[in-house]
């Protein structure tokens, strides 16, 4: 890579594998996807071993910072499949904010987000957590700006449901798309922190 030349990527990430390159553990990592990631290339914030979905790569160290550390929250959407059938009651708990545990003995009341009831996208028939095809389940698309630990997970189980997949499909106007599990995109510079609404 040319000095002050950046990459930048987007990855589908598969269930069932970490969000970093090295690890002590026997788990799966992004160096094990068919591609050929720039040396340099890390993850921009992460989504859990469990967890699928968008997540960013680049070779640039700023982002992290910017997008994470800057004056304004970014929107992150995911698609929430959880067991049993959500009432609007608890949708509407949901929006309000949910008492979550974020310590061993500290709490924090989540910020409004927006949630909705959505229909199993069709592209989503694809190799996941094991689940039962016919369980009484829901779907849900929740939108926050908030980033604690395990968030959407504890906030879902606050109003006892409980999380049997999480996908985040868009942080910003930047989105998933039609990108297969263990795909990953390239973008120019100019089109990822636009899409990011984040200065460089």
């Amino acid at each position: 890579m040319q000095s002050g030349v950046h990459r930048y990527f987007i990855l589908n990430k598969p269930y069932n594998m970490v969000s970093q390159f090295v690890s002590p553990d026997r788990v799966r990592l992004l160096g094990d996807l068919d591609f050929d990631f720039p040396e340099g290339t890390h993850a921009v914030g992460r989504l859990d071993n469990h967890s699928e979905g968008l997540l960013l790569l680049t070779t640039n160290k700023k982002v992290t910072r910017l997008l994470f550390q800057g004056d304004m929250p970014h929107r992150r959407t995911y698609l929430v499949r959880v067991k049993n059938i959500v009432s609007p009651e608890t949708l509407e708990e949901l929006r309000k904010g949910v008492r979550i545990r974020t310590g061993h003995e500290a709490f924090h009341v989540s910020a409004p987000v927006s949630v909705s009831l959505v229909e199993c996208p069709d592209y989503l028939n694809y190799e996941g957590p094991p689940l039962h095809a016919n369980g009484r389940h829901s779907w849900l698309q929740i939108t926050l700006t908030e980033g604690k630990f395990h968030q959407v997970r504890k906030m879902v189980a606050a109003v006892h449901h409980r999380c049997q997949r999480l996908i985040r499909i868009s942080i910003e106007d930047l989105e998933l798309g039609d990108l297969k599990p263990g795909q990953v995109r390239e973008l120019s510079g100019e089109n990822f922190f636009r899409l990011l609404r984040i200065g460089h």
